[in-house]
């Protein structure tokens, strides 16, 4: 299991956190994904023979938030 912490600008609020978790939780070989609106990251863990950070990025991407 691997883990990363992606800076990601444009979150503010509640919405925005299930928005990105929940994309993140989509994607096959994450197992938890945790917004920090304060720090404007998200700390994944995740399998990395399934899944990497530029699927990650994209599935972030692709709900309208910009990867630092």
């Amino acid at each position: 299991m691997a883990k990363t912490v992606i800076d990601v600008e444009g979150m503010t609020c509640g919405h925005c956190k299930s928005s990105v978790e929940g994309a993140l939780h989509n994607l096959d070989g994450v197992s938890t994904a945790a917004v920090n609106l304060e720090d404007n990251n998200v700390t994944v863990e995740y399998n990395d023979t399934i899944v990497d950070r530029g699927k990650m990025t994209e599935a972030i991407e692709d709900q309208g938030y910009d990867v630092k």
